[in-house]
């Protein structure tokens, strides 16, 4: 049905003699309408899960119209009408339903040009998805049902919650008014003015009116939560809101709120605009947190902190996310992409301050030490045909939806690394102060970061900084054979960069030296069989490297596809993207890869450990290529027995371990095991060295963990004994036994695998008040091998009964990595893909990880023909279409291809390297 004859049908349901057109055919709402300000009052029903409202939006209209279009979405609509010049005239209300639209028609007389107010009621049930206005619901300690209400807008579902100009560049005024019962509390955006007691015992909490925004920044929630709050020095109030019997566990979100809040006033060098900002812990919430200004909104387990139970990992990952949704008050929240092409100014800065922020504020938990791994997770999506550019057109709900993924998060961070390191993070903060004050309260494009990063020895910004930027500045004029790091007289940001963002993949340089002299080339590094697809892409790459003769970074800007740098003297070895501050891979010719594997041999401190965890990235992703064989890869990795620094130990299991995955898929039981087993010797005395106690630097204990999870899960006799007897110990104490937390996963991993240990896990996690410890015996519980109970779990979690439904899609890929589940979770996803796709919505990042979760490790013609098949039965409105589904099916085309092309050569390789059997197992 076409768009007139859609309009034409829906008028004729509400009664209309006379049939119009909708007056509006794009998905993007027109810009002659703009608001100005919203009064929003919402008046929800917590016992029937219902809610009504009222909104007056003061629009200025630029010319003459006979229709306001604006985004409405499952909203009951009554009572619309224009306010103009002391006069009140009734508006008609056609639907778009495809385009989630509203028009409001003037009939027989015109809207002009102006200042005017339209005025609409509106009634709807609260959701029960995840988006919009929706009912929530957590249970005390003893048992009792209490229920919420929250919001979560962004992208695109301030629209269902209430009529707005629901696109970002939209900013407008909100002021909120909300009516609940006495038992409960609101909170919103802005501080409370006042409460007025209304008939039938309701309260109407009104708030003040907040700064100009976009509607997807707009939160409220009514809850009976309790709060503890401190003051910055700056003056801002700092909240945290929990359910009452978790409030105790606030403490730590509090202070790393109050502290990172402080750094970012002081960093930015721009004042937090709001009075106040409140951090709320909500019982059912799909995504990590959300943004809202001054109401960001998180998962329990994301902000809530048990110091008996919470372990390493959490508290990282729990001060990761605040300083991330802390940065978007600047970064999104007070200056806003213009559109959803260029979410990643949002997000990608909000991932990399996460990282800059923490290495001032919490310098003990080694953030830097885990960046590598975030541009390692993008390249990997990066390296497929089905990857995006950063920057990408999208126009409705469901493509906006995809782009929120690794691409505008974790590469965007790592382009804004390189280019950080590229100025030098004194020129790079000050260009971002010029870019956050130029567009304050305003909406940009990729364009005007980079006019601001380029004319940062010329803006007024730059006095504060301009000793240190001296030397910066007038190396943009000096050209050097040997180092030219500028190619230009004048530094050109934005052509560097919009190599960068507007065109996906990246770069793999190859290195050849022969004496003084070091030939580069560059190409798309490309996984698949479409050399089309790696034709015509050319970056300005920011080249770093270091020699044998000298560990000062050396510098040279390569702008062309290949070109020539010489050295000031001969060297046994060059390293190029020193400590990964770059983003593409480096092959190294002329027996440059043999010099560096017997580098790490011999003394592999040499390097520092980023430098190694990228050597270990960039030789099994060439020989994915076919740039290398395997056996230089695995000759590499024996190196890995002296290894003790966590990012190229982590590297090395994600290099190795999915190689006997992929084996798991095809049942080739023997060589599965050799490969375990020789994973299990080259790091055994690593293992062996592990204690099983919360001692030692945050990398070290994250490292234990790490450890000490894959020997046990591995079956190795010195792990599983220990795990085994704690295990028992805390279970007859009936739990109540202090665990080291940050082996605790570990020990309930090894007690889930019995039905009777299973089942007193589940009993713990039911009434556990620590979001924390229910992370972790959940993730145990998917480790099980017990089939029957996994796919349990997965029945429970749909229903939303003994687990939340808000962990389903984590639940569901864990399982998938279950040799005994990965089938179960393949099946449970297309069993139930159209009411998954009800509850968290066509394109989210919960479908998304699931379709590349549960199949990344596939690597047969059977699993491929199953997934191509399932996929392909669907309906461009049921998922066909989605950019995941491409990635997928992609994945396991490589993982095919990947194996019948090494396995005999792995196979040999093993046997003269490792024959099986020298290791003890349970």
């Amino acid at each position: 049905m076409g768009l007139l004859q859609q309009a034409a049908l829906l008028l004729l349901v509400y009664g209309c003699s006379a049939p119009a057109p909708f007056p509006w055919s794009d998905v993007r709402l027109p810009e002659t309408v703009r608001p100005l300000h919203y009064d929003l009052l919402i008046s929800p029903d917590l016992t029937h899960l219902n809610f009504t409202g009222e909104v007056r939006i003061r629009i200025a209209v630029a010319r003459d119209a006979r229709a306001v279009v604006l985004h409405s979405k499952g909203l009951r609509l009554s009572g619309a009408r224009l306010l103009t010049s002391g006069h009140t005239r009734p508006l008609r209300v056609l639907e778009l339903p495809g385009f989630e639209q509203i028009a409001l028609l003037a009939e027989g007389w015109t809207i002009v040009r102006g200042a005017h107010e339209v005025r609409l009621e509106f009634a709807a049930n609260l959701s029960h998805s995840f988006h919009g206005f929706y009912k929530g619901y957590y249970k005390t300690r003893r048992g009792e049902s209490r229920v919420l209400a929250s919001t979560q807008f962004e992208p695109t579902h301030a629209r269902a919650a209430f009529p707005c100009f629901d696109e970002p560049a939209f900013k407008a005024n909100f002021t909120v008014r909300l009516r609940r019962e006495s038992r409960h509390i609101s909170i919103s955006n802005m501080p409370k003015m006042r409460t007025v007691e209304l008939a039938g015992g309701l309260l109407e909490d009104h708030f003040e009116t907040s700064v100009r925004m976009s509607t997807y920044l707009v939160a409220f929630i009514i809850c009976d939560f309790l709060s503890i709050r401190k003051t910055t020095k700056h003056g801002v109030e700092i909240a945290v809101y929990a359910v009452p019997e978790k409030i105790s566990q606030a403490e730590y979100a509090l202070n790393t709120a109050v502290t990172l809040l402080d750094f970012y006033d002081d960093y930015f060098d721009i004042p937090y605009p709001l009075p106040k900002h409140d951090l709320a812990a909500i019982p059912d919430f799909q995504s990590g947190a959300m943004e809202n200004w001054g109401l960001s909104t998180y998962r329990e387990a994301g902000l809530l902190f048990d110091p008996e139970k919470s372990s390493t990992s959490d508290k990282l990952g729990i001060t990761k996310v605040i300083a991330h949704e802390l940065a978007h008050q600047w970064f999104g929240n007070l200056v806003t992409m213009r559109w959803w092409n260029d979410l990643w100014l949002n997000e990608g800065f909000a991932k990399f301050m996460e990282f800059v922020s923490l290495s001032y504020t919490h310098p003990e938990l080694q953030v830097n030490d885990y960046f590598l791994e975030k541009c390692f997770k993008a390249m990997e999506v990066d390296a497929l045909v089905s990857s995006h550019p950063i920057s990408t057109p999208v126009e409705n709900p469901s493509e906006i939806r995809e782009m929120f993924d690794d691409v505008s998060y974790d590469k965007g961070a790592c382009v804004l690394n390189m280019l950080r390191d590229f100025l030098s993070p004194d020129a790079f903060k000050l260009g971002i102060i010029h870019y956050l004050r130029q567009y304050s309260y305003q909406n940009t494009m990729n364009a005007n970061l980079w006019e601001s990063l380029n004319n940062i020895c010329h803006s007024e910004d730059s006095e504060q900084g301009r000793l240190k930027l001296d030397s910066f500045c007038a190396r943009t004029n000096a050209k050097n054979a040997a180092s030219k790091w500028f190619m230009e007289d004048e530094l050109d940001v934005k052509s560097i960069m919009d190599t960068w963002t507007l065109q996906e993949g990246f770069p793999m340089i190859t290195v050849s030296v022969k004496g003084r002299e070091v030939r580069l080339s560059q190409e798309r590094y490309l996984k698949g069989r479409d050399p089309l697809k790696a034709s015509g892409f050319l970056w300005q790459v920011p080249l770093t490297y270091v020699t044998s003769r000298s560990h000062t970074v050396q510098r040279f800007l390569l702008k062309t596809r290949t070109d020539i740098l010489y050295l000031p003297e001969e060297v046994e070895w060059v390293k190029f993207n020193v400590d990964m501050r770059g983003y593409y891979i480096v092959h190294y010719e002329s027996g440059g890869w043999d010099t560096l594997v017997n580098l790490l041999h011999i003394n592999h401190t040499t390097l520092s450990s980023n430098d190694r965890a990228s050597l270990i990235s960039n030789v099994f992703q060439l020989v994915s290529i076919d740039k290398l064989p395997l056996d230089k890869a695995l000759n590499l990795s024996l190196y890995l027995s002296q290894e003790r620094e966590i990012m190229p130990v982590i590297q090395a299991f994600s290099e190795l371990v999915p190689l006997y995955k992929l084996m798991e898929k095809r049942d080739m039981e023997l060589l599965e095991n050799q490969m375990k087993e020789y994973i299990l010797l080259l790091f055994r005395d690593l293992i062996d060295s592990q204690s099983w106690t919360d001692e030692g630097t945050v990398s070290q204990r994250m490292l234990r963990n790490y450890m000490l999870l894959f020997a046990c899960v591995r079956r190795y006799a010195h792990c599983v004994t220990t795990a085994t007897q704690l295990f028992r110990q805390w279970k007859d104490s009936d739990g109540n036994m202090s665990l080291p937390s940050d082996v605790s996963l570990v020990v309930f991993t090894v007690g889930a695998r019995s039905e009777e240990g299973w089942d007193f896990l589940l009993e713990k996690y039911l009434h556990s008040m620590s979001s924390s410890e229910k992370r972790t015996i959940k993730s145990a519980l998917t480790f099980s091998p017990l089939a029957h109970k996994l796919q349990w779990l997965m029945e429970q979690s749909f229903e939303g009964g003994a687990l939340k439904t808000q962990d389903l899609p984590s639940l569901v890929i864990s399982i998938s990595k279950n040799p005994k589940g990965y089938r179960l979770a393949w099946d449970f996803l297309r069993t139930n893909w159209h009411k998954l796709i009800n509850k968290f919505d066509l394109g989210s990042s919960s479908i998304s990880r699931m379709v590349t979760g549960v199949t990344d490790q596939y690597s047969t013609h059977e699993m491929l023909k199953e997934v191509k098949d399932f996929f392909g039965s669907l309906e461009i409105e049921t998922g066909s279409g989605l950019r995941s589904i491409q990635l997928a099916i992609e994945k396991i085309e490589e993982n095919i291809r990947w194996m019948d092309r090494n396995l005999p050569l792995l196979k040999g390789w093993l046997d003269n390297h490792h024959p099986l059997s020298r290791l003890p197992l349970v």
